[in-house]
């Protein structure tokens, strides 16, 4: 068991993230889907609060406040306008930061801290190791990149992986 596989996760879903993100506004990022759902505004900030879960796992500090991760968890209510939400271009930089943060940590790892038993009994999944959970928080990234193409669309703006 070794890491390449998950740094290399890691790095296409911070590509894609990164090209949906590429020219969307503040105010883009806020559209509503409908019927339901969450913004893409939402979306960004739960990746990065969900990393922030993932950090300390692996050795290194969250990147956003306990207030800021706290309003974009699961479960938390939609964002509904700019009073409610964090400037995109600070999610934005916040996710940078979370990458490296990742990467490096990840890049650490020996096969045998990434075989270690997981103590946390909470994550979905109930991962037995490390890998399994690192490979469940990559997992749930990439659904949340998927989500991120059809709300930049919905924002009106074309798709941006070809």
């Amino acid at each position: 068991m070794e890491a390449t596989p998950l740094l290399k996760m890691f790095a296409i879903t911070h590509g894609a993230l990164r090209l949906n993100l590429g020219d969307i506004t503040h105010e883009e990022s806020l559209v509503q889907p409908r019927p339901a759902g969450n913004c893409l505004n939402w979306v960004v900030g739960h990746i990065v609060a969900t990393r922030d879960m993932m950090l300390p796992l692996i050795g290194e500090e969250p990147v956003l406040t306990a207030e800021v991760g706290h309003r974009y968890r699961r479960g938390s209510d939609p964002v509904t306008g700019s009073a409610d939400a964090q400037p995109l271009a600070e999610l934005v930089s916040a996710l940078d930061r979370s990458q490296e943060r990742t990467l490096a940590a990840i890049g650490r790892l020996t096969p045998e801290r990434l075989a270690q038993p997981m103590e946390i009994k909470s994550l979905p999944g109930n991962p037995a190791t490390l890998f399994e959970a690192l490979a469940m928080f990559q997992f749930h990234e990439a659904y949340h990149v998927g989500q991120s193409g059809v709300l930049r669309r919905i924002a009106g703006k074309p798709g941006a992986i070809r």
